[in-house]
């Protein structure tokens, strides 16, 4: 069924229903603009909420960092950071394909329905200009016809009338005559001009209109399924990224279940065990006897009583809490000698009174209270030192392990850095067009200074390790240094020595090269490389190579200007990066 055929006669509904839909679409159009509005709030404020929860730390060595549970809360922070990330998109999607496509098509539609109106109203004005036309013909054959009636009525009656001359009966017929004549012209354009309005008017009613009415129904049919379109959208942009927010939500899931508990608790001991023994029993010692005390493995002359221990371990702090209530007076031994014993069955000394006991108890305060003071104030300002002997032994060999790491890392970056130096002044020797050996001589120059401070550095801290009961297990490296003169040190693969004098016993404890970094397994290659010139490779290290040969890349270049490469027979070693055409495997 069409509008053009169904609702001939409808205009005004046709007119205001496809204004109506137009209002429909723009305000749908709004709706979805609050909605993206609401996500992208939305979207903010969870990302503030992760931000202000998502405390950055000063650094890793945080306490609570290894604890499954702060990481479990980190996690959750990023998914929900991931979760803001898709609220986003959605806004994002929403305004991209329905907000700016529908307005797009709005203006379009608009301006179509605008085509199709001004179409209609100009057939509707001509079909009434041809009735206009029309009614005026039928008018004037209307008066010419009743003048032609009065005219035709005169002149019978002059013809009937005695006293009309011939002349006067002659011009009323002429005057009749004419009146006939113009009347029927009259009529005759009248009905020339009815048909043509007759034309007019089926041509307007059974084509024009439909037609345009037909066009408003597509044009209206087609905003209806845009529409709908539109509201399909509204759900599907919500429904692609659920699967990605179902991981955000298994994320947050399985955070909560990676929490150990028993893995904490180890942590917390990891982290906070200190190494000391617990102190031993405090022995009594009575002052009413006329005796020495006697020294035993469970007296105070033993470390194991706590004044001992701080005596011995300065700046440790042995308090189990750091809010300490009130000490009891008989928690530790007097300090003070004992008062003399009275003489045998003579009577007892006026210092002790009635209660021996007390005046012991009262002595025994007045000597421990200054050392608690003291104890105080060794917890609140603990002396930081290079060897970490300011912390308990377990912590301290943590400490120091983790230092000689570092070293160990920064001093294997010099040793590549030293060997690839060597390596181009031996190539700018051989090669003086690819650049001068002389300006490399401040880098080499650095580099074993940076060497040397970092060996010492590391054999500083492995004497403190070894007094701290720790193994000592560094990281080892590839010593492949070069002097300042360019050639290889003492530890080169080549064993070319560049000094006589006798090596440092500190390199002999770090620098570590043996047979097992000759059998290590070929590493497998990252990529190929086509050489694009000829290279002698006559240096230590490197490879030669000839214009178009194929090798495997095994190594990439670290910055220096060298690639490591391998030929099918297994040899190894440098090339000039700028010699050859490299593709690395994805």
């Amino acid at each position: 069924m069409e509008w053009g055929t169904e609702l001939w006669d409808q205009y005004d509904i046709i007119e205001k229903h496809t204004q109506s839909g137009l209002e429909l679409v723009e305000k749908y159009v709004k709706f979805v603009k609050e909605r993206t509005e609401i996500e992208q709030n939305y979207a903010k404020q969870l990302r503030n909420l992760s931000k202000k929860y998502n405390v950055k730390r000063s650094g890793k060595d945080e306490p609570d960092c290894r604890l499954s549970s702060y990481q479990a809360f980190l996690d959750v922070l990023n998914e929900m950071n991931d979760y803001a990330g898709q609220r986003e998109l959605i806004a994002e999607n929403m305004m991209m394909n329905i907000c700016i496509d529908l307005t797009k098509y709005l203006q379009e539609i608009k301006l179509e329905r605008k085509t199709y109106l001004m179409e209609a109203k100009k057939a509707q004005q001509n079909l009434e200009t041809t009735y206009k036309q029309l009614d005026s013909s039928k008018k004037r054959f209307e008066r010419e016809w009743r003048e032609a009636e009065r005219a035709a009525q005169y002149a019978e009656k002059t013809d009937q009338d005695i006293n009309a001359t011939k002349a006067d009966v002659e011009k009323a017929k002429q005057q009749a005559h004419m009146r006939a004549h113009v009347a029927e012209d009259c009529k005759n354009d009248y009905a020339a001009q009815l048909q043509k309005y007759n034309k007019e008017q089926n041509n307007f009613y059974f084509n024009e209109m439909p037609l345009i009415f037909n066009k408003l129904q597509d044009l209206d049919e087609r905003r209806v399924r845009k529409l709908g379109q539109g509201y399909i959208l509204f759900s599907d942009t919500e429904k692609q990224v659920m699967p990605i927010i179902g991981k955000c939500l298994e994320g947050i899931t399985k955070a909560g279940t990676s929490v150990n508990e028993r893995n904490d608790s180890m942590v917390i001991i990891e982290q906070n065990k200190s190494g000391f023994e617990r102190p031993g029993d405090v022995d009594f010692e009575d002052f009413s006897q006329a005796i020495n005390r006697a020294s035993s493995d469970t007296s105070l002359s033993t470390p194991k009583g706590p004044m001992d221990l701080l005596a011995k371990n300065k700046g440790k702090n042995f308090w189990l809490f750091s809010k300490r209530s009130k000490l009891s007076t008989s928690s530790f031994p007097p300090f003070s000698s004992p008062p003399a014993p009275s003489p045998a069955n003579g009577p007892p000394s006026p210092k002790f009174g009635r209660d021996t006991l007390s005046y012991c108890l009262k002595e025994i305060n007045k000597t421990v209270k200054p050392r608690i003071s003291s104890f105080r104030t060794l917890r609140r300002s603990p002396t930081v030192t290079e060897d970490f002997t300011h912390l308990p032994p377990e912590q301290r060999r943590k400490k120091l392990q983790h230092k000689l790491d570092e070293i160990s890392k920064e001093l294997q970056k010099e040793v590549d850095q030293s060997e690839a130096l060597g390596k181009m002044k031996d190539v700018y020797e051989k090669n003086p067009q690819m650049g001068d050996p002389a300006s490399l001589a401040s880098q080499i120059t650095q580099t074993t200074q940076n060497i040397e401070r970092f060996r010492a550095e590391l054999g500083k801290y492995e004497i403190w390790l070894a007094e701290a009961g720790g193994r000592g297990d560094t990281l080892r490296y590839k010593s492949h240094a070069f002097n300042n003169n360019g050639s290889h040190d003492i530890h080169s693969p080549d064993g070319a020595h560049s000094d006589e004098s006798t090596p440092d016993t500190s390199q002999a404890i770090y620098a570590e090269f043996d047979d097992d970094f000759e059998d290590e397994e070929l590493a497998a290659p990252i990529g190929t490389c086509t050489a694009m010139y000829n290279f002698p490779g006559a240096s230590e290290g490197t490879i030669s190579m000839q214009e178009g040969e194929e090798l495997e890349v095994v190594e990439g270049d670290k910055g220096d200007g060298w690639t490591r490469v391998r030929r099918n027979n297994g040899d190894e070693g440098y090339i000039p990066t700028s010699y050859a055409t490299i593709t690395m495997f994805k």
